[in-house]
């Protein structure tokens, strides 16, 4: 499917929903075990697509526009938001995150980007050359990298409960959302 910014809207606007209807007022017992060692809860997830709304999309975004690739981003600390977001429940976690999105995207439709913007490029500390398009492109497809996550951390919940129906889900078959492509 080819980048279009409407495709990408649509899909953004509805992650928050998505998440508040999964997890709004869920038993703790679904959301504040991990997936072993050092992974991310489903609270922890959540901060961490604050801290991206915060930092990420719509600064990388600003950069491009206004210096192209004379300007290196910033790198993204991923660790960095798991030290905020302790002290607020997973239901002020989530009226958080649809407040950050709601306040991009009205940034981002504001700046009302022009087809010629998406060629436009800036400078990824690891990734090097990537274009306006590709950023965009990669907002929603993070989205569904957590929401996939949130899933898998879900179900890990129930991996023994299931019994031998485990080798059937998908979900419990997958190996994490961070391997080399």
């Amino acid at each position: 499917m080819k980048h279009e910014l409407e495709n990408t809207m649509a899909l953004l606007e509805r992650t928050p929903r998505a998440l508040d209807a999964l997890l709004r007022e869920l038993p703790v017992e679904w959301t504040e075990s991990n997936e072993g060692g050092d992974t991310w809860n489903v609270p922890g997830v959540i901060v961490h697509l604050i801290h991206c709304e915060q930092v990420d999309w719509m600064p990388r975004l600003r950069i491009i526009l206004e210096f192209g690739e004379g300007r290196t981003f910033d790198p993204l600390d991923r660790d960095g938001s798991a030290r905020s977001g302790a002290d607020k429940t997973l239901d002020q976690l989530l009226d958080e995150f649809a407040y950050q999105r709601s306040l991009n995207l009205a940034a981002l439709r504001a700046l009302r980007l022009a087809p010629e913007d998406m060629d436009r490029s800036g400078m990824h500390p690891a990734l090097g050359s990537v274009t306006l398009s590709q950023l965009l492109a990669t907002w929603p497809a993070h989205d569904l990298t957590h929401l996939h996550q949130i899933s898998r951390i879900m179900a890990h919940q129930y991996r023994q409960a299931v019994g031998p129906w485990v080798r059937f889900l998908g979900v419990m078959q997958c190996g994490g959302h961070s391997s080399q492509a």
